[in-house]
């Protein structure tokens, strides 16, 4: 992939992990707790910071000391 499009798919990814968040935050305080979803929720979240991480990797060029 080139930069352009490594740069494109790490903003969808970060919005939608901040979207994660936000409805975390949601489900938490509601007071009507789904542990189910919780866990679902903050999974996707773990995999999606995995693969931000990853992108940002690739984006960033690998300097030997």
């Amino acid at each position: 992939m080139d930069e352009s499009l490594i740069a494109k798919r790490l903003e969808v990814l970060r919005v939608e992990h901040r979207d994660l968040d936000s409805a975390i935050g949601a489900l938490i305080g509601s007071g009507a707790l789904d542990q189910l979803q919780l866990a679902r929720f903050k999974k996707r979240k773990l995999r999606l910071r995995d693969e931000i991480a990853m992108l940002e990797d690739q984006l960033v060029p690998d300097i030997i000391a």
